[in-house]
C-alpha cells in the first residue's frame, strides 16, 4: 500500500490506498519512515498519494489501538525534514489529521483544486504530533494555526494557498509533472551543491 520508485536521484512515494482514504496503519507509517530515512541518497524526494485525498491520517482501528498518538509520526516528520535533497508534497487531495505532519516538513507543497486541509485535534481530544504547530507557525503565522488547531476550520486550497501552507495549486492531471518541472534544477546539479543552497536556505 505504499509504493516507492526511483528514476536515479528522483524518489516518488505514493500511498496507495484509495478505498480507506490512503488512511495509514501502523505498518504502513513504519513503511513511509524506512523509506523517509533511506532517502538521503535522494536528490529529489516526491510524497503523493493515489485517489481523491493524499491521507486522512490514522486508519480508524489503528486509531482506536493508540497509533495517534506513535511516535512514527514524529519519526516520520523529522526524517522528511532533514532531508539533504529537495521534497515536494504532491497533495491530490485533502489533507487531514496526523498525515499534516509528512505534508509540513517537506520543502514544498503543490495541491489539486479540490483539496481542504484540515487538522481536528481539538475536536478529538488529542494534541498535534510535537513539531507540526511550529512547523504550521513558521508558515502561516499565529491567528492560521490556531484558526486551524483550535478553530477546527478545514480550509480550501485557494485559502491554504493565500494562507501560505502551500506553495501552488495545481490541475489533477498535471500534478505529478507539476512536481517534475520543480524537481528538474535539483536533479540536473550535483547533489552536494543542491543540498549547500538547501542549507543556505534554513
Amino acid at each position: 500500500m505504499i509504493e516507492l520508485e526511483k528514476e536515479g536521484g528522483l524518489w516518488i512515494v505514493t500511498i496507495n490506498r484509495p478505498d480507506k482514504a490512503n488512511s495509514l496503519t501502523a505498518a504502513m507509517l513504519e513503511e513511509l519512515c524506512e523509506i523517509a530515512e533511506a532517502a538521503q541518497a535522494a536528490q529529489v524526494f516526491i510524497l503523493t498519494g493515489k485517489g481523491r485525498v493524499f491521507s486522512a491520517g490514522a486508519d480508524l482501528e489503528a486509531a482506536r489501538a493508540g497509533l495517534v498518538s506513535s511516535p512514527l509520526w514524529e519519526r516520520l516528520s523529522g526524517a522528511i525534514a532533514t532531508l539533504p535533497g529537495l521534497s515536494i508534497a504532491a497533495l491530490n487531495g485533502t489533507l487531514a489529521g496526523g498525515a499534516m505532519g509528512m505534508a509540513l516538513a517537506c520543502d514544498l507543497r503543490i495541491a489539486v483544486p479540490e483539496a481542504r486541509f484540515f487538522y481536528p485535534v481539538m475536536k478529538l481530544g488529542f494534541l498535534p504530533q510535537p513539531s507540526d504547530p511550529g512547523r504550521m507557525l513558521a508558515l502561516m503565522g499565529p491567528a492560521r494555526t490556531k484558526l486551524i488547531l483550535m478553530g477546527g476550520q478545514k480550509i480550501t486550497a485557494e485559502e491554504a494557498l493565500s494562507y501560505g501552507l502551500i506553495d501552488r495549486v495545481v490541475e489533477d492531471a498535471a500534478l505529478l509533472e507539476a512536481a517534475r518541472a520543480i524537481a528538474a534544477d535539483t536533479l540536473a546539479a550535483t547533489p552536494d551543491f543542491a543540498s549547500a543552497i538547501k542549507a543556505m536556505c534554513r
